[in-house]
């Protein structure tokens, strides 16, 4: 069985469309057709239906999307093996990076570059829930992502640990206030974060906690586009503190958020049991040595 058929018939059941996954393959759209087409006439039967607006694997896709799953991890895992032999320090290493974390990570990768100018990295920039995905698919060696992570599953290394604060127009009614309750921003707008970023589901959640469903008027993946759309008036954002004490004090108010508390917990994280490669474990290694301790607590 042809593993690049396995590869792109799992990538178009991950991302649920053909054009996503060409594009995430660095292919054209015919070519993923063309290389499931040859999986289905290698099985004899066809591995994925149509069912309304979703792509489902049939009873032998179902099978072929696990198993195939399984072997790209393990094939995935005998490469870094064999690039350990070959050379300590050549390769590339795939990292998942969500949007908001990587302005944290910048010191880190200018050093590793430093340290390991022939190894290659490669960013895999999407939100905390994709990069779980990713790293559960054995796409990825080491993802940042939000805690708590299932430790029977994941090995994790902290990165930092922030409280969310609100974020709001600077001509606001809640400039100059010490702190405030969630429970009094009900009938404002909120700046959401984008598609695949655990803190939606964290800030959606404390919402309903306290009583309402919050209302969106927009979203964005970059922390800075967020603040921009709040200055205009767009809305208002719940953002961790660290990068609301980088705010204009002219055009937002920053408002620490005081019932419920709420974090930004962020995390290296790898899947427990797994072979990481030379780059991996000497990312991980850098990592410690250099990430601050205040900012891991």
């Amino acid at each position: 069985m042809d593993l690049r058929a396995l590869r792109y018939f799992v990538e178009v059941m991950h991302r649920q469309s053909y054009t996503a996954a060409a594009r995430a393959l660095c292919v054209t759209q015919p070519t993923v057709s063309k290389m499931i087409r040859q999986l289905e006439d290698e099985l004899g039967t066809p591995v994925l239906r149509k069912s309304g607006r979703r792509l489902e694997p049939t009873d032998t896709g179902r099978i072929v999307l696990q198993r195939g799953g399984q072997l790209l991890a393990l094939h995935a895992q005998l490469l870094a093996e064999l690039a350990d032999v070959r050379s300590l320090a050549q390769g590339e290493l795939v990292i998942g990076i969500p949007p908001l974390a990587s302005h944290l990570l910048t010191p880190l990768l200018g050093q590793f570059h430093r340290d390991y100018p022939q190894v290659e990295l490669k960013l895999f920039e999407r939100g905390s829930r994709t990069v779980e995905d990713e790293l559960r698919a054995g796409t990825l060696e080491i993802g940042a992502m939000l805690l708590p992570a299932d430790e029977a599953e994941y090995d994790t290394l902290p990165i930092c640990n922030s409280p969310l604060q609100l974020i709001a127009p600077a001509f606001s009614k809640w400039n100059g206030l010490a702190s405030l309750r969630l429970a009094e921003l009900a009938a404002e707008p909120f700046i959401f974060y984008g598609e695949g970023f655990v803190l939606n589901e964290i800030v959606h959640a404390a919402c309903i906690q306290a009583g309402f469903t919050p209302r969106i008027a927009g979203r964005s993946s970059q922390w800075d586009f967020m603040a921009s759309m709040v200055a205009a008036g767009v809305g208002v954002a719940l953002l961790p503190e660290l990068f609301g004490r980088q705010l204009d004090r002219t055009r937002h108010a920053v408002v620490p958020l005081a019932d419920p508390p709420l974090w930004w917990h962020m995390a290296f994280a790898w899947r427990r049991g797994r072979y990481l490669s030379f780059a991996a474990r000497a990312w991980l290694e850098l990592a410690r040595r250099t990430l601050p301790d205040d900012a891991r607590r």
